[in-house]
């Protein structure tokens, strides 16, 4: 897995870590400057499966573009779709009926916690724990069997449609969804008892991968990496979208800046979803899950921006747009690419044996970083 690659005149080490790597969660190639074990520099090469997501997108229709956002970001599908669909409602001014805005949150939360489950069971094995991973996909598959029943998939879901969902959600979804998160309040305990608590998985992240609040917003970060940092900048807070706003639920903030904070950020996010799916699984709105819109849309000249908050921070969709069927332009601000390039800056002074961590509390999905 690591590979010598050279020596410089100092007599530093250089090596490779990936692309092909169980450590970095998908096609990452990182060359790694060492004295000793100590790192130097961590530059990361990014493009292995690099698409042109963003170039495809301008050759298909306000309709057709929000699923290819799906392949970006695979564990929050559900969420950046939901954020392609905002940015059509705003140019066009679509009004969400109150059903579907529901819907949509319960769906963006279910993939939150099973976005964080995932992380928590990879991460955990990353620095050695072999055991949480299974725990994890156990409560994981719950989540994945709701999904499959209201929307036939089981990650990406290309659910989300301009004014609303596609279809109603399945007769037993709020049975389903009730019963997960009556198990998963206990699981998520047996969690800490197992991993959080632990004196050797506590000793592996104290202090390591230290980011300042200061650097975290310089760097760009945003979702538990900077929040893990005191930085406010939870979308759902700042600028709500769909129901946010009449819910209840706290900004997970900490201060220490280091892998375990991170690790906090992200167990205590859970709980909060969970609290949020509470206040509305037995409140969704009669009435239609979809708006009445026209078969073809178009955006009127001119440019329109919308973000919201995936599992890993902010996403935002930028469209230019000239009148047609079809957009101008399109940039995508993917919340994996900042918070990557603030890893040389945390890593460098650390050991190597230190990296893997770090990395896990990144949570880094590569394709959401390449596009």
């Amino acid at each position: 897995m690591l590979e010598e690659i050279g020596t410089t005149e100092q007599g530093d080490l250089i090596i490779n870590v990936g692309p092909q790597h169980p450590a970095t969660h998908g096609v990452l190639h990182l060359v790694i400057t060492l004295n000793g074990e100590t790192i130097k520099k961590v530059d990361p090469h990014l493009g292995y499966i690099h698409r042109s997501i963003e170039k495809m997108c301008e050759s298909l229709t306000y309709r057709q573009f929000i699923y290819v956002t799906s392949r970006m970001d695979y564990l929050s599908s559900h969420i950046n779709n939901h954020g392609c669909a905002l940015v059509v409602e705003k140019g066009v001014q679509i009004e969400v009926p109150a059903r579907a805005q529901v819907i949509r949150v319960l769906m963006d939360e279910l993939t939150r916690v099973a976005s964080h489950l995932l992380w928590w069971g990879a991460m955990a094995m990353d620095v050695g724990a072999i055991t949480p991973f299974f725990h994890a996909f156990r409560e994981r598959e719950m989540i994945n069997d709701i999904m499959e029943e209201t929307c036939g998939a089981r990650l990406t879901m290309n659910y989300m449609v301009p004014g609303g969902v596609m279809a109603d959600i399945h007769p037993d979804f709020q049975r389903k969804v009730k019963e997960f998160v009556t198990e998963f309040k206990s699981k998520i305990d047996e969690y800490d008892e197992l991993v959080t608590g632990n004196i050797i998985f506590q000793s592996r992240m104290k202090g390591v991968g230290f980011i300042s609040k200061e650097d975290a917003i310089s760097y760009g970060c945003s979702g538990p990496v900077a929040r893990a940092s005191g930085v406010s900048c939870d979308i759902r807070k700042w600028y709500p979208y769909d129901c946010y706003s009449q819910l209840k639920f706290e900004e997970v903030i900490r201060t220490e800046g280091d892998s375990y904070a991170r690790y906090l950020v992200r167990m205590e996010e859970m709980r909060q979803s969970l609290n949020i799916i509470d206040q509305l699984i037995d409140a969704i709105p009669e009435g239609e899950f979809q708006a009445k819109t026209k078969a073809v849309l178009k955006l009127p000249k001119g440019e329109f921006y919308t973000m919201v908050e995936t599992a890993r921070g902010e996403f935002g969709v930028y469209v230019v747009s000239e009148g047609g069927t079809t957009p101008y332009r399109i940039k995508f601000r993917s919340p994996g690419f900042s918070n990557l390039s603030a890893l040389d800056h945390m890593s460098v002074g650390g050991k190597i044996g230190d990296l893997v961590a770090t990395m896990g509390t990144l949570d880094l999905v590569i394709p959401d970083i390449d596009r």
